[in-house]
C-alpha cells in the first residue's frame, strides 16, 4: 500500500512531531508514503486574502506535481488539517467549475503544470479509519493501553465542510482506533468544538476560554488526541496562561493521533518525537 504525501509547511516547523510521528507509524504499518517532490506551501489562512486565485492556484500546483507523479498511487494524504481543506478545495471548486480550472491552469502554465484532478486528496484520518481500520491496527498493538481515558479532539477543519467520512457534528471516527489499543474512549460534547484557531493571534482573550472550555471538558481524561497542528498548538501551548486565569489546573497532556497509536504499537518515543510536545506528556509516558 503506497500514499503520495503532502506534510505542508507546520509539519516542517512547529508541529515537526507530528510529519516524524506520521512516517514512523505508516512505516510500522507497512505502507509507503511518497513526499511530493518540491512541494510548497498550500496557501494556508493567508493567500485568500491576498487573491481568490492565488487561494487555488497554490493548492493546485501541488495536486498537479502530484499528477506527475506515481500513476499508480491514487491518493495524496495529508496530515495538517488546513492543508486537506486548501488541497480539497482546489480539487473540488476546479472539478465542479471549469472556467477556475482554465485560470488555474493558466497560471501554472509557465512551470509546465496542468491539473486535471486525477488523484484523491485525504486526510491522514479518513486513511486510518477507511483503509486500515481498527482490525488493521488491531494486528499491530504491542503494548496495551487499557489504564488510559483518551479525549478524541479533531477541530474543525478536517470535517468541515466536507463531512467526507464522519458526522462534523458528532463525530466518532476515532473512538474505534482508540479502543484498538485497547483504551478507553472519554465520552465528550467538545470534540468538534473549535479552539480558537488564529484568534489566538488576535484576540488571545477570546480563543483561551475556548480552549479553556475543551480542557475542562477533558476532565476525567489521561490524554487528549489530535490530528491538526493548529488544535495542537493551541491545546497545548496556553495551558499555563489558562490554567492561572480559570483558577484550576487544566493541564492535560496532547498527543498527535500517530503518536498515541505509535506508543500502542511499540515505537519509540523517541521515534515519534514526543520529547518535542510542549504539554506534560511525560506523565501519559
Amino acid at each position: 500500500m503506497k500514499y503520495l504525501y503532502y506534510p505542508g509547511c507546520s509539519l516542517e516547523g512547529t508541529a515537526l512531531e507530528y510529519d516524524r510521528s506520521t512516517r514512523a507509524l505508516f512505516q510500522a504499518l507497512g505502507i509507503e508514503l511518497i513526499e511530493i517532490e518540491g512541494w510548497t506551501c498550500c496557501g494556508a489562512s493567508a493567500a485568500e486574502a491576498e487573491s481568490d486565485l492565488l487561494s487555488y492556484a497554490l493548492p493546485a500546483r501541488n495536486l498537479a506535481i502530484a499528477e506527475s507523479m506515481d500513476d499508480s498511487v491514487k491518493d495524496i494524504l495529508v496530515p495538517c488539517s488546513a492543508c486537506y481543506l486548501n488541497l480539497r478545495r482546489a480539487a473540488e471548486e476546479t472539478r465542479k467549475n471549469p472556467d477556475l480550472l482554465k485560470r488555474v491552469n493558466q497560471a501554472m502554465e509557465p512551470e509546465g503544470l496542468k491539473l486535471q484532478n486525477a488523484k484523491r486528496v485525504r486526510h491522514l484520518l479518513d486513511v486510518l479509519v477507511s483503509d486500515i481500520g481498527a482490525e488493521g491496527l488491531s494486528d499491530h498493538i504491542h503494548s496495551a493501553m487499557d489504564q488510559y481515558r483518551v479525549a478524541p479532539y479533531y477541530g474543525c477543519q478536517c470535517l468541515r465542510p466536507y463531512a467526507v467520512f464522519d458526522d462534523p457534528e458528532d463525530p466518532t471516527s476515532m473512538d474505534p482506533l482508540i479502543l484498538a489499543t485497547g483504551a478507553s474512549v472519554h465520552k465528550w460534547h467538545m470534540a468538534a468544538k473549535c479552539c480558537g484557531a488564529s484568534l489566538m493571534n488576535i484576540q488571545p482573550e477570546i480563543a483561551q476560554e475556548m480552549v479553556a472550555a475543551i480542557l475542562s471538558g477533558a476532565q476525567g481524561a489521561d490524554a487528549i488526541v489530535t490530528v491538526c497542528p493548529m488544535c495542537q498548538m493551541n491545546l497545548e501551548g496556553y495551558q499555563n496562561q489558562i490554567s492561572r486565569s480559570a483558577h484550576q489546573d487544566l493541564h492535560r497532556p496532547i498527543l498527535y493521533l500517530p503518536q498515541f497509536l505509535g506508543l500502542a504499537m511499540g515505537v519509540t518515543p523517541r521515534e515519534l518525537s514526543i520529547e518535542m510536545n510542549l504539554s506534560r506528556v511525560s506523565a501519559f509516558i
